[in-house]
């Protein structure tokens, strides 16, 4: 449901939508283009010449090679400026972290030295980062062997002609999504740095690329998700064309997939908390869920409150006003004071402690917060009682920057299987396993 409020010269959507600007054409922005580049000189080279035949107004163009530590300064035109940085080893995400730091551009796009973009790319892909500045927008990644091309043959043509197959994966991801419009909480894995723009007070906002991932892949997914997390409006932009000289890696001769994919998959898990992508029982740096329980506790609630919201949700925090004197709490970080600074992904707020007896229904009530449409679920009991509310952190971020909560919409969900508690619940039955809510009350 479209607010009441909102109207599409706003420069916000209601959730993911960003189709309902799709209409809109902004005053060109000053763009900045940060090309990443490690000893690539003739693909730099195919890829400075595009640029320079893009059909943004040449005075709103700035761009910057980001060299990762090549073994010689890259040869670049007249008007392009380089910054470089030290080789100690790959360092992609701080060699663009080092161009954006340099950049003076309304809008960042970021371009690998290897990717050439057609044409049109710059216009089509800041298009949106100019109306929004929450849009974070990924354009299309053909593939193609340019071996041997002149960097001044126009790539319009020269891709066609040698085009390899595009990652059928990726092509399926944004045809379901519709462009990444239904996007939700594991829609990271379908932004690439190499084709990403989005406007400069978003990036300095969410912050740069993780500089400690050192090796090929992952950055941009962390670092999509961070975005997604801090509100980002995705769109994929089908037409804003980049030509990635050769296949892509998992089509590589002499790259293990298996061993690549599964150190990216480790990196990730620590760092992203989101069901399909985090471990599932390892504790990660990051919080899931956050519980707020209110008032004062008797140790025999507290205990039961927070057993079973972590036995119900391993990778949630439970924090209390003052959390008792309970010795199973002594090893357990995930019980806390409700002071300490928690940046959970989603936050329940209790109004009384209480029990998870069993946890599906709450699982399905929170799970509509991995969406992009609503922020806010109310949670109340079959008896129709009021139990608390949850929010996602995405939601929030998004209320605080424009003052409104109308950016997510709130529903309301019966739950089962979740029961206030009483001062002084039998934990002897919670600990067996036996005996109903009434034995909690």
């Amino acid at each position: 449901m479209i607010p009441v409020e909102w109207n599409d010269r706003m420069p916000w959507v209601p959730g993911n939508r960003w189709d309902l600007v799709a209409h809109r054409r902004p005053q060109p922005p000053r763009v900045s283009v940060i090309v990443t580049h490690y000893a690539q000189p003739d693909e730099l080279a195919r890829t400075l010449a595009a640029l320079a035949r893009q059909d943004h107004p040449r005075e709103l163009l700035e761009i910057i090679v980001a060299d990762d530590g090549s073994p010689q300064a890259p040869a670049v035109p007249d008007g392009v400026r380089v910054v470089r940085q030290d080789d100690r080893g790959f360092r992609a995400a701080a060699a663009r972290n080092l161009g954006a730091a340099a950049a003076t551009g309304d809008v960042l796009c970021f371009l690998d030295a290897d990717t050439t973009p057609e044409p049109g790319y710059v216009r089509r892909l800041s298009r949106l980062p100019a109306l929004l500045p929450e849009a974070v927008t990924v354009g299309r990644r053909r593939h193609a062997d340019l071996t041997g091309v002149p960097a001044a043959e126009p790539i319009e043509h020269a891709g066609p002609a040698r085009e390899l197959d595009e990652p059928a994966w990726l092509r399926e991801a944004y045809a379901r999504s519709g462009d990444l419009l239904r996007a939700d909480d594991r829609s990271y894995r379908y932004v690439i740095s190499a084709v990403l723009a989005c406007s400069r007070a978003f990036f300095d906002e969410v912050g740069g690329f993780d500089e400690t991932f050192a090796s090929y892949g992952g950055e941009d997914w962390e670092w999509a998700h961070r975005a997604w997390q801090s509100g980002a409006v995705l769109a994929h932009v089908p037409d804003a064309v980049a030509w990635h000289d050769g296949p892509d890696w998992a089509g590589r001769d002499g790259v293990d997939r298996a061993a690549e994919g599964n150190r990216q998959s480790l990196l990730l898990a620590g760092r992203i908390p989101v069901d399909g992508s985090a471990a599932r029982g390892v504790l990660t740096r990051s919080a899931d869920l956050q519980v707020v329980v209110p008032g004062a506790l008797t140790p025999a609630a507290a205990f039961v409150c927070a057993d079973s919201f972590l036995a119900a949700f391993p990778r949630s925090v439970v924090t209390m006003d003052a959390v008792p004197p309970v010795a199973a709490f002594d090893d357990d970080p995930r019980v806390r004071p409700v002071a300490d600074p928690v940046d959970a992904r989603v936050v329940l707020r209790l109004v009384a402690p209480a029990v998870v007896l069993d946890p599906t229904s709450l699982r399905s009530a929170l799970a509509v917060l991995s969406e992009s449409d609503t922020g806010r679920v109310r949670l109340v009991s079959p008896e129709g009682a009021f139990l608390g509310r949850a929010h996602s952190r995405r939601a929030a971020r998004r209320s605080s920057r424009w003052g409104t909560d109308a950016a997510h919409g709130e529903s309301e969900t019966t739950v089962a299987g979740l029961h206030p508690l009483g001062p002084e619940p039998h934990v002897e039955a919670w600990l067996g396993g036996w005996g109903g809510a009434d034995r909690f009350a």
